[in-house]
């Protein structure tokens, strides 16, 4: 395993401080804001696909270059939403020492998934990034334009995924995968580890580098529903992992379907060392 510049630098950090739990009347500007935001998402990524990324979708260039301007421009925007979440007291990012994210091209990014805005978070933080979405986001009017606009992958049969993984990193694309493949069950450190990105991974003969995200309340869970925002703000430190090389994987001596299992494997302990369960809900927490 590799070790990149910023390895373990969230555990050499302090704590982020706790924010208080709303009740009441207090509650109710957290309630509008977090409304506001899924509107905003919603009716952003309607716009955008309709006005702005059509334009750099076909401004001259090579395809390449096209998918590349998107992306950036999504990037951009999702600076723009993180930011408007911390406004609205929704979440609060701490991500400091993120120039393997920023940097990096043509990596395979993993991370663990305890909100509704991870992929939203990842994205704000690299300039270059694809993620394999699922089909009924692909018949979405708000978002379907962005998806397409900036070469996103339609998660359809095993060939053809992988096929268009390997278009997307050949184009020095990061390639987000969430292993969980659904958002962390709350009381969970993480759900148990599918073996799609390490199947990738080693298929495609890439790297990957973890990504572990920190909260320290439960708050946009798949258990919560969208209409009932944190009473409590999320606070979501990145931390970026060591590297792992594929060359460790060599698969010359066994079966790519065994070096997958070992590669997940690895990647679970890793993470079973690192998070900490997502906090169950309580209202313990007010102040």
């Amino acid at each position: 395993m590799s070790q990149t510049p910023e390895s373990s630098q969230y555990h050499d950090q302090a704590e982020p401080k706790p924010f208080p739990y709303l009740t009441g009347i207090g509650y109710i500007p957290r309630w509008i804001g977090g409304v506001m935001c899924y509107v905003v998402f919603g009716l952003g990524g309607l716009l955008s696909s309709l006005t702005v990324l059509p334009v750099l979708r076909f401004w001259p260039g090579s395809k390449q270059q096209r998918i590349a301007r998107v992306q950036k421009a999504v990037h951009i925007m999702f600076k723009g939403f993180v930011w408007m979440l911390t406004f609205t007291g929704l979440i609060k990012v701490h991500s400091q020492h993120t120039q393997a994210l920023t940097n990096a091209k043509g990596v395979i990014v993993i991370a663990n998934h305890p909100t509704l805005i991870d992929v939203v978070v990842l994205i704000s933080l690299m300039p270059n990034a694809g993620c394999i979405v699922k089909q009924s986001l692909w018949r979405n009017p708000f978002i379907r334009g962005v998806l397409s606009s900036a070469g996103y992958i339609p998660n359809r049969g095993a060939d053809l995924l992988l096929a268009d993984c390997q278009q997307v990193l050949n184009r020095q694309t990061n390639l987000i995968i969430f292993p969980e493949g659904t958002r962390t069950v709350v009381g969970s450190k993480f759900n148990p580890f599918a073996r799609g990105a390490a199947n990738i991974a080693i298929r495609t003969r890439t790297d990957i580098i973890p990504v572990m995200l920190h909260v320290d309340v439960a708050g946009l869970t798949k258990q919560q529903p969208w209409y009932e925002p944190p009473r409590q703000t999320v606070n979501m430190s990145v931390e970026i992992g060591a590297a792992f090389d594929h060359l460790r994987y060599d698969t010359s001596q066994s079966s790519d379907a065994k070096m997958a299992r070992v590669l997940t494997r690895e990647l679970e302990q890793l993470y079973s060392q690192q998070i900490t369960a997502l906090p169950p809900f309580s209202v313990t927490t007010k102040k």
